[in-house]
């Protein structure tokens, strides 16, 4: 009896806690189409992008044809988003645990460019305009 007592309610937790997780409301992606994450630094565009459980914002507007670095701040970093790949120009960096790192990619063109962690669970883009 007391068994199947604490099967019963062990299944039951089991299925409130699925439940949660299924029906929670999902993280809406932050987005920063006002550039209030770039700035020009020393003739140099900076995209300022924190980098912990994802990177944030996820999708920035920046303008084409200036030379730009995107500027990665990590504090205590130890998931997957501490390296960072970006397909389209063939970079793949890792992050310190703490502090800023820089990634120059030269003098973008305008249209997106699509970064993400080096397991590609967490994107993150900067459009060019």
């Amino acid at each position: 009896m007391k068994k199947s007592v604490f099967i019963i309610i062990c299944s039951l937790a089991g299925i409130l806690v699925l439940s949660l997780f299924f029906v929670s409301p999902k993280k809406v992606p932050e987005m920063s189409v006002d550039g209030s994450n770039v700035y020009m630094e020393n003739g140099v565009q900076i995209v300022a992008i924190k980098a912990g459980g994802g990177y944030s914002p996820q999708v920035s507007v920046a303008k084409a044809g200036i030379p730009t670095k995107i500027r990665f701040a990590t504090s205590g970093s130890f998931d997957c988003s501490s390296s960072v790949r970006i397909p389209s120009l063939h970079i793949s960096q890792i992050l310190p645990q703490k502090g800023k790192a820089d990634i120059d990619i030269g003098t973008p063109s305008a249209g997106p460019l699509q970064g993400m962690c080096g397991m590609g669970m967490y994107p993150f883009s900067v459009t060019f305009q």
